[in-house]
Protein backbone atom coordinates (compact mmCIF):
# COMPACT_ATOMS: atom_id res chain seq x y z
CA UNK A 1 0.00 0.00 0.00
CA UNK A 2 1.42 3.27 -1.40
CA UNK A 3 2.26 5.79 1.84
CA UNK A 4 1.05 9.27 1.08
CA UNK A 5 3.51 12.12 1.96
CA UNK A 6 1.05 14.55 3.09
CA UNK A 7 -0.33 11.99 5.73
CA UNK A 8 3.23 10.90 6.53
CA UNK A 9 4.34 14.74 6.85
CA UNK A 10 1.02 15.12 9.31
CA UNK A 11 1.62 12.68 11.26
CA UNK A 12 5.58 13.15 11.83
CA UNK A 13 3.90 17.09 12.79
CA UNK A 14 1.79 15.07 14.96
CA UNK A 15 4.21 13.40 16.52
CA UNK A 16 6.82 16.02 17.36
CA UNK A 17 4.06 18.65 18.62
CA UNK A 18 2.88 15.89 21.34
CA UNK A 19 6.75 15.11 22.13
CA UNK A 20 7.40 19.29 22.67
CA UNK A 21 4.32 19.08 24.39
CA UNK A 22 5.50 16.26 26.62
CA UNK A 23 8.99 17.45 27.08
CA UNK A 24 7.66 21.08 27.92
CA UNK A 25 5.35 19.66 30.25
CA UNK A 26 8.08 17.11 32.24
CA UNK A 27 10.49 19.95 31.99
CA UNK A 28 8.19 22.13 34.45
CA UNK A 29 7.49 19.26 36.55
CA UNK A 30 11.16 18.77 36.74
CA UNK A 31 11.86 22.09 37.50
CA UNK A 32 9.49 22.78 40.43
CA UNK A 33 10.45 19.36 41.47
CA UNK A 34 14.18 20.60 41.91
CA UNK A 35 12.44 24.25 43.37
CA UNK A 36 10.60 21.86 46.10
CA UNK A 37 13.66 20.12 46.86
CA UNK A 38 15.97 22.84 47.68
CA UNK A 39 12.74 24.46 48.98
CA UNK A 40 12.34 21.74 51.28
CA UNK A 41 15.77 21.00 52.12
CA UNK A 42 16.04 24.55 53.35
CA UNK A 43 12.64 24.35 55.44
CA UNK A 44 13.73 20.88 56.72
CA UNK A 45 17.16 22.60 57.88
CA UNK A 46 15.48 25.15 59.71
CA UNK A 47 12.60 23.26 61.14
CA UNK A 48 15.90 20.90 62.44
CA UNK A 49 17.19 23.79 63.88
CA UNK A 50 14.79 26.26 65.26
CA UNK A 51 13.10 23.20 67.27
CA UNK A 52 16.85 22.38 68.80
CA UNK A 53 16.80 25.68 69.56
CA UNK A 54 13.13 26.11 70.85
CA UNK A 55 13.67 23.19 73.25
CA UNK A 56 16.92 24.41 74.58
CA UNK A 57 15.06 27.43 76.37
CA UNK A 58 13.18 24.52 78.61
CA UNK A 59 14.92 24.34 81.53
CA UNK A 60 16.47 20.99 81.84
CA UNK A 61 15.48 19.31 78.65
CA UNK A 62 18.12 16.88 77.96
CA UNK A 63 20.30 17.10 74.57
CA UNK A 64 20.06 14.04 73.28
CA UNK A 65 16.32 14.53 73.39
CA UNK A 66 17.00 17.98 71.85
CA UNK A 67 18.74 15.89 68.41
CA UNK A 68 16.37 13.23 68.42
CA UNK A 69 13.17 15.38 67.93
CA UNK A 70 14.99 18.00 65.54
CA UNK A 71 16.23 15.37 63.81
CA UNK A 72 12.85 13.27 63.60
CA UNK A 73 11.06 16.57 62.31
CA UNK A 74 14.02 17.08 59.73
CA UNK A 75 13.17 13.50 58.26
CA UNK A 76 9.64 13.87 58.05
CA UNK A 77 9.72 17.12 56.01
CA UNK A 78 12.34 15.36 53.44
CA UNK A 79 9.78 12.40 53.25
CA UNK A 80 7.01 14.53 52.51
CA UNK A 81 8.94 16.75 50.20
CA UNK A 82 10.01 13.57 48.15
CA UNK A 83 6.49 12.76 47.86
CA UNK A 84 5.46 15.76 46.84
CA UNK A 85 7.87 15.38 43.94
CA UNK A 86 6.68 12.15 42.91
CA UNK A 87 3.35 13.16 42.52
CA UNK A 88 4.64 16.18 40.36
CA UNK A 89 5.35 13.36 37.92
CA UNK A 90 2.12 12.02 38.03
CA UNK A 91 3.04 9.26 40.38
CA UNK A 92 0.12 7.81 43.02
CA UNK A 93 1.26 9.23 46.25
CA UNK A 94 -1.38 7.42 47.87
CA UNK A 95 -0.43 4.11 47.15
CA UNK A 96 3.46 5.20 47.95
CA UNK A 97 2.01 6.29 51.72
CA UNK A 98 0.45 3.16 52.00
CA UNK A 99 3.61 1.28 50.97
CA UNK A 100 5.59 3.41 53.52
CA UNK A 101 3.22 2.74 56.51
CA UNK A 102 3.09 -1.28 55.62
CA UNK A 103 7.18 -0.56 56.10
CA UNK A 104 6.86 0.94 59.22
CA UNK A 105 4.65 -1.09 60.90
CA UNK A 106 7.00 -4.38 59.49
CA UNK A 107 10.20 -2.43 61.06
CA UNK A 108 8.41 -1.89 63.99
CA UNK A 109 7.30 -5.24 64.55
CA UNK A 110 10.84 -6.43 63.46
CA UNK A 111 12.16 -4.00 65.95
CA UNK A 112 9.95 -4.02 68.87
CA UNK A 113 12.21 -4.80 71.91
CA UNK A 114 14.57 -2.09 70.06
CA UNK A 115 11.66 0.39 69.58
CA UNK A 116 10.70 0.07 73.67
CA UNK A 117 14.08 0.43 74.28
CA UNK A 118 13.86 3.81 72.66
CA UNK A 119 10.70 4.70 74.34
CA UNK A 120 11.85 4.10 77.78
CA UNK A 121 14.85 5.64 76.41
CA UNK A 122 12.99 9.14 75.92
CA UNK A 123 11.34 8.76 79.71
CA UNK A 124 14.57 8.26 81.22
CA UNK A 125 15.47 11.68 79.68
CA UNK A 126 12.68 13.65 80.13
CA UNK A 127 12.04 12.21 83.75
CA UNK A 128 15.68 12.12 84.57
CA UNK A 129 14.87 9.28 87.84
CA UNK A 130 19.12 9.42 87.45
CA UNK A 131 21.89 11.59 85.92
CA UNK A 132 25.43 11.13 84.89
CA UNK A 133 27.33 10.77 88.24
CA UNK A 134 24.99 9.52 90.28
CA UNK A 135 24.79 5.70 92.18
CA UNK A 136 21.76 4.25 91.39
CA UNK A 137 20.58 0.66 91.83
CA UNK A 138 17.73 -0.95 89.61
CA UNK A 139 17.06 -4.90 90.00
CA UNK A 140 19.98 -6.50 90.05
CA UNK A 141 21.97 -3.88 88.78
CA UNK A 142 23.70 -1.13 90.98
CA UNK A 143 26.31 1.15 89.98
CA UNK A 144 27.19 5.02 89.47
CA UNK A 145 25.82 6.24 85.91
CA UNK A 146 28.46 6.80 82.87
CA UNK A 147 26.06 7.71 79.45
CA UNK A 148 22.55 7.73 79.38
CA UNK A 149 21.50 7.42 75.63
CA UNK A 150 18.09 6.37 73.81
CA UNK A 151 18.80 2.52 73.39
CA UNK A 152 20.67 2.05 76.60
CA UNK A 153 22.88 2.90 79.58
CA UNK A 154 26.04 2.58 80.66
CA UNK A 155 26.99 1.80 84.53
CA UNK A 156 30.04 1.18 86.57
CA UNK A 157 29.76 -1.21 89.58
CA UNK A 158 31.76 0.18 92.68
CA UNK A 159 34.58 -3.06 91.37
CA UNK A 160 35.04 -0.89 87.78
CA UNK A 161 33.08 -3.64 86.08
CA UNK A 162 31.52 -2.15 83.11
CA UNK A 163 27.82 -2.74 82.97
CA UNK A 164 25.35 -1.68 79.59
CA UNK A 165 21.95 -2.07 80.55
CA UNK A 166 18.75 -1.94 78.51
CA UNK A 167 16.92 1.08 78.80
CA UNK A 168 13.29 -0.95 78.91
CA UNK A 169 14.79 -3.15 81.85
CA UNK A 170 15.91 0.32 83.94
CA UNK A 171 12.33 1.87 83.26
CA UNK A 172 10.18 -1.17 84.19
CA UNK A 173 11.99 -1.46 87.67
CA UNK A 174 11.55 0.51 90.79
CA UNK A 175 15.15 3.01 90.46
CA UNK A 176 16.73 3.58 93.86
CA UNK A 177 18.99 6.72 93.54
CA UNK A 178 21.71 6.90 96.50
CA UNK A 179 22.93 10.30 95.13
CA UNK A 180 20.08 12.56 94.64
CA UNK A 181 19.20 13.77 98.02
CA UNK A 182 23.09 14.76 98.56
CA UNK A 183 23.12 12.76 101.91
CA UNK A 184 23.41 9.58 102.45
CA UNK A 185 22.41 7.03 105.95
CA UNK A 186 25.00 5.09 107.16
CA UNK A 187 25.39 2.15 109.82
CA UNK A 188 27.97 -0.13 111.09
CA UNK A 189 27.80 -2.46 113.53
CA UNK A 190 30.02 -3.89 116.04
CA UNK A 191 29.60 -6.67 118.24
CA UNK A 192 30.70 -6.74 121.89
CA UNK A 193 30.55 -9.32 125.04
CA UNK A 194 27.61 -9.37 127.41
CA UNK A 195 30.25 -8.67 129.93
CA UNK A 196 30.91 -5.24 128.58
CA UNK A 197 29.75 -1.83 129.77
CA UNK A 198 26.99 -1.00 126.92
CA UNK A 199 26.67 2.82 127.57
CA UNK A 200 30.38 2.92 127.68
CA UNK A 201 29.98 1.01 123.99
CA UNK A 202 28.01 3.53 122.65
CA UNK A 203 29.62 6.62 124.35
CA UNK A 204 32.91 5.04 122.60
CA UNK A 205 31.49 5.15 118.92
CA UNK A 206 29.35 8.00 119.54
CA UNK A 207 32.95 9.97 120.23
CA UNK A 208 34.37 8.31 117.25
CA UNK A 209 31.69 9.74 115.11
CA UNK A 210 31.81 13.55 116.67
CA UNK A 211 35.41 13.47 115.71
CA UNK A 212 34.75 12.27 111.66
CA UNK A 213 34.65 15.49 109.90
CA UNK A 214 32.60 13.99 106.84
CA UNK A 215 30.09 12.63 109.62
CA UNK A 216 26.90 15.07 109.87
CA UNK A 217 25.61 17.00 112.70
CA UNK A 218 21.95 17.20 111.84
CA UNK A 219 20.55 14.62 112.01
CA UNK A 220 23.04 13.61 115.07
CA UNK A 221 24.53 10.54 115.47
CA UNK A 222 23.07 7.83 117.62
CA UNK A 223 24.41 4.49 118.85
CA UNK A 224 22.01 2.38 119.95
CA UNK A 225 21.58 -1.73 120.72
CA UNK A 226 20.84 -3.60 117.73
CA UNK A 227 20.60 -7.03 118.69
CA UNK A 228 20.98 -9.12 121.85
CA UNK A 229 22.19 -12.88 122.09
CA UNK A 230 23.01 -15.16 124.90
CA UNK A 231 26.71 -13.91 125.08
CA UNK A 232 27.03 -11.08 122.64
CA UNK A 233 25.71 -7.88 122.03
CA UNK A 234 25.24 -5.69 118.68
CA UNK A 235 26.12 -2.03 118.95
CA UNK A 236 25.23 -0.05 115.83
CA UNK A 237 25.96 3.59 115.00
CA UNK A 238 23.85 5.51 112.49
CA UNK A 239 24.79 8.27 111.01
CA UNK A 240 24.61 10.71 107.97
CA UNK A 241 27.30 11.84 105.66
CA UNK A 242 27.66 13.15 101.73
CA UNK A 243 26.49 10.61 99.21
CA UNK A 244 29.71 11.38 97.51
CA UNK A 245 31.69 10.32 101.06
CA UNK A 246 29.29 7.33 101.83
CA UNK A 247 32.11 4.29 101.26
CA UNK A 248 35.01 6.44 102.56
CA UNK A 249 33.38 7.12 105.77
CA UNK A 250 32.08 4.01 107.15
CA UNK A 251 35.08 2.34 106.36
CA UNK A 252 37.02 4.46 108.37
CA UNK A 253 34.44 4.27 110.90
CA UNK A 254 34.67 0.61 110.99
CA UNK A 255 38.39 0.75 111.93
CA UNK A 256 38.53 3.56 114.49
CA UNK A 257 35.25 2.20 116.12
CA UNK A 258 37.25 -0.95 116.56
CA UNK A 259 40.48 0.61 117.94
CA UNK A 260 38.73 3.03 120.53
CA UNK A 261 36.77 -0.47 121.90
CA UNK A 262 40.14 -1.80 122.27
CA UNK A 263 41.39 1.37 123.49
CA UNK A 264 38.76 1.11 126.17
CA UNK A 265 38.91 -2.36 126.64
CA UNK A 266 35.78 -3.39 125.26
CA UNK A 267 36.44 -6.94 123.83
CA UNK A 268 34.74 -8.45 121.03
CA UNK A 269 33.55 -12.52 121.53
CA UNK A 270 35.80 -14.69 119.89
CA UNK A 271 33.43 -17.29 117.77
CA UNK A 272 32.82 -21.02 119.73
CA UNK A 273 35.71 -23.31 119.08
CA UNK A 274 35.06 -25.92 116.27
CA UNK A 275 33.71 -29.66 117.54
CA UNK A 276 36.97 -31.90 117.25
CA UNK A 277 35.81 -34.08 114.35
CA UNK A 278 36.05 -38.13 115.05
CA UNK A 279 37.38 -39.87 112.77
CA UNK A 280 36.14 -43.70 112.09
CA UNK A 281 38.41 -46.16 110.85
CA UNK A 282 37.20 -48.98 109.16
CA UNK A 283 39.35 -52.42 109.83
CA UNK A 284 39.34 -54.21 106.53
Amino acid sequence: MPIDPENAVDTVQAGIAQLSALIVSYSFSAIGAVILLVLGYIVAGLAQRSIYAGLGHIHGFDVTLRHFFSRIARYAILILVVIMVLGQFGVQTASIIAAIGAIGLAIGLALQGTLQNIAAGIMLLALRPFRIGEYVEVGAIAGTIEEVGLFATTLRTVEGVYVLAPNSTLWNQPVRNYTRNGARRGDITLTIGSWNDIDLAQKTMLGVAAAERRVRREPAPIAFVATVGDSNVAITLRYWTSAADFFATQIDLTKRAKQAFDSEGISIPAPPPEAPRQETATRQ
